[in-house]
């Protein structure tokens, strides 16, 4: 009999990156049977265009009454686990990225382990919530979250571990988007209304984008963005906004970029696998003490948009000073083994599985 893991694909196409390496690994392995479980055909399309071979069993779950199938608007998690709970249900293993999925062990009856891999390598709070302590193992990025789970008892020592940074192993290759070779700044705002440099200051930092004419410049907020703030607008020649596509998560763009712009987005760590200089935005003057703006010793700090020009104008000679602690942090926030992430990953997606059995 074959060792059946099933993957929830119920959660937004950025989080596709950090599930489906461990997948495709695991489909490799001998007596192992992976099914993909989403009830997006978009999302089912985008893990078949890295899965030539068909090596993945896709399912598609009955969808919830929700708007056109899209890979960045997903139904509501919590109806569509009820929806197809028989369907879920069945397999033994799951592994998912997203925590709604703790609401399977609401269902009396329920008997499937729970696998969590954390998406992201981040700093803010809200990467921590009560539902992680549902779940029968946590697979995390580095050491950093491995610690931090346990200290805030959300795992024991026993239900996480350290499996490394997937994403790594589907990066994109570095990409010319702009038609001459003035060096990039990449702008990534983050979504939450209360952080974002873009929700609180979206004018001001467009005019100081727009003034950047030795520049090009790439806007990609965090995709969840598109849906707390209206469309990023800009006729600039040098500007690129992408409000949400392929490139906006497979680090197309943090592997293109020379400098990276942003408030408390993970992806600074995405664009941190080779040190850079990073400029981090503090427009409310926010105490920065604390966990969540960690990063912002990685690079310069400035509090007005206006500062900007200033900034990089002095990045790269400052760059030599950050680089150490850069690396690190890197360090700490995603464990850089010589063996694949894909494969560290599937080892203990397996190892846990068959102790089931």
């Amino acid at each position: 009999m074959p060792t059946d893991i099933a993957f929830l694909a119920i959660a937004e196409a950025q989080q596709l990156y950090h599930w489906l390496p461990a997948a495709l690994e695991l489909a490799r392995r001998p007596d192992v049977r992976v099914s993909i479980l989403s009830p997006s055909d978009q999302i089912l399309a985008l893990v078949e265009s890295y899965d030539p071979t068909g090596s993945l069993r896709r399912v598609r779950l009955r969808r919830p009454p929700s708007r056109p199938d899209s890979l960045f608007r997903q139904p509501s998690r919590l109806a569509t686990l009820l929806l197809n709970y028989p369907t879920i249900a069945r397999f033994p293993t799951l592994v998912t990225t997203e925590i709604s999925s703790a609401w399977l062990r609401r269902v009396p009856g329920f008997r499937s382990r729970l696998i969590l891999i954390k998406h992201g390598a981040g700093d803010r709070e809200g990467g921590y919530k009560k539902r992680h302590r549902d779940f029968d193992l946590t697979l995390v990025a580095g050491e950093k979250d491995r610690r931090r789970m346990i200290d805030r008892g959300l795992c024991t020592a026993e239900t996480v571990a350290v499996g490394g940074y997937p994403k790594f192993d589907l990066k994109a290759d570095r990409q010319r988007f702009f038609p001459d070779d003035k060096p990039v700044l990449l702008y990534n705002p983050h979504f939450d209304p209360a952080l974002s440099s873009w929700i609180n200051h979206g004018p001001a930092m467009l005019a100081a984008l727009e003034s950047l004419t030795d520049w090009n410049v790439i806007i990609a907020p965090h995709t969840k963005l598109a849906i707390k703030a209206p469309p990023i607008v800009s006729s600039a020649p040098h500007i690129r906004v992408d409000m949400g596509s392929r490139h906006s998560i497979d680090m197309s763009y943090t592997m293109s970029a020379d400098v990276y712009l942003g408030d408390v987005s993970s992806q600074v760590y995405e664009f941190l696998i080779q040190p850079r200089p990073c400029i981090f935005l503090n427009l409310d003057h926010r105490d920065a003490s604390g966990d969540a703006f960690a990063h912002w010793k990685l690079g310069q700090v400035i509090e007005r948009a206006d500062a900007l020009p200033q900034a990089l104008a002095r990045a790269n000679d400052l760059q030599p000073g950050f680089v150490a602690a850069q690396e690190a942090a890197m360090q700490q926030s995603i464990d850089l083994s010589p063996v694949p992430a894909s494969q560290r990953q599937a080892d203990l997606i397996l190892n846990f599985a068959k102790k089931g059995v």
